[in-house]
């Protein structure tokens, strides 16, 4: 006889959008699990909604160690930076096809639960919600940053990181039918609170040719052609670029003692400019459109690409359900949903 209780209701969880950050998502599912709580519904935004598809493709546990297993570099090979590549710097067909072999490629509408990424559409300025179709090709859309990875196609437009519109998607979360919606923001104490970012000195000349000699040894772009192989300038240019990428995936502090720091680069424009933008989106959203309980991970000195911190953030992920689980058991009382209520202490 199922003896679930007839109270529970409709759990949703909304992922947003963080980047490496996002690692931290999966020490909120494994806390909430710990407690009782699985979700009914997952809706993710950009980093988010790889981590609702591993976990509604049952590959949690083992893309947590998969992660944790990679260097930048190796993170870097995987977003396969190209200089065919149009709209972005990079297309990452070598995460994908990897998620594809090693988790499969479900349709999302055959998924044993609810699930939507959300993506913008570039051309109307609007969010879009990702609900049918392979499941790897919506989480694709989801997490194309501007700059960075390449638009996807979609009809008669092109699809970016929806975190432009919608950084957590509680709305999309209620849209499905969520009684209690958790939100998880990752990116509430990166505005204001960071050291100086500084990605923006061109490498030396024994910096190039060290740069070089490690792309020989682990290539992460593709050549889109035999010109650009055998251009010497455009080598130098993708050494640069290489060198880069590397100092913008991570917050760079200045020292004590240095009197003047380094300007922010190209990149760290544009990703602090993205942060701020997410931040304040995030902050208009949720006020009109609120969770039942919101989850704030402290995570604003990892950096973009800093996928060695994984583990540090998952335990911050976990850390940040308990800071709030007396919120979280008002919420499910509140609701009328008796599964946290802790039993009667014996005298």
């Amino acid at each position: 006889m199922d003896e679930s209780s007839p109270h529970e209701k409709k759990i949703a969880l909304a992922l947003g959008s963080g980047s490496a950050r996002g690692m931290a998502h999966i020490g909120v599912i494994q806390r909430l699990s710990e407690l009782g709580i699985k979700p009914d519904i997952l809706c993710g935004t950009s980093v988010g909604s790889i981590i609702a598809a591993c976990y509604l493709t049952g590959k949690l546990d083992h893309f947590e160690h998969w992660i944790q297993s990679l260097s930048t570099t190796q993170v870097l090979h995987y977003m396969s930076v190209s200089l065919g590549a149009t709209g972005g710097v990079a297309h990452a067909t070598r995460l994908i096809d990897f998620f594809e072999r090693e988790y499969g490629n479900p349709n999302i509408e055959d998924l044993s639960q609810p699930f939507a990424a959300v993506a913008t559409d570039l051309l109307r300025g609007r969010e879009v919600w990702l609900q049918r179709g392979p499941l790897w090709d919506a989480v694709r859309a989801s997490m194309a940053i501007p700059g960075i990875l390449t638009p996807v196609a979609f009809r008669n437009s092109w699809l970016v990181d929806g975190g432009l519109v919608n950084p957590v998607p509680v709305s999309v979360c209620r849209a499905l039918g969520a009684d209690i919606i958790i939100g998880v923001d990752l990116n509430s104490d990166l505005v204001g609170r960071q050291k100086v970012i500084s990605n923006a000195k061109a490498p030396s000349s024994e910096e190039v040719a060290e740069e070089e000699e490690a792309e020989e040894e682990l290539p992460i772009f593709e050549e889109s052609d035999e010109e650009d192989e055998q251009d010497p300038f455009l080598g130098a240019a993708f050494s640069r670029f290489a060198a880069s990428v590397k100092e913008a995936a991570s917050n760079f502090r200045t020292n004590e003692g240095e009197k003047k720091p380094e300007p922010p680069g190209t990149i760290a424009v544009m990703m602090s400019a993205i942060n701020i933008m997410q931040d304040r989106i995030t902050r208009s959203r949720l006020a009109g459109e609120p969770a039942d309980i919101m989850l704030w991970p402290r995570l604003g000195h990892i950096g973009l690409m800093e996928f060695s911190c994984a583990a540090e953030a998952i335990q911050e992920g976990r850390d940040s359900v308990d800071r709030m689980l007396p919120a979280i058991r008002h919420a499910f009382k509140s609701e009328g949903d008796d599964r946290l209520i802790e039993p009667p202490t014996a005298d």
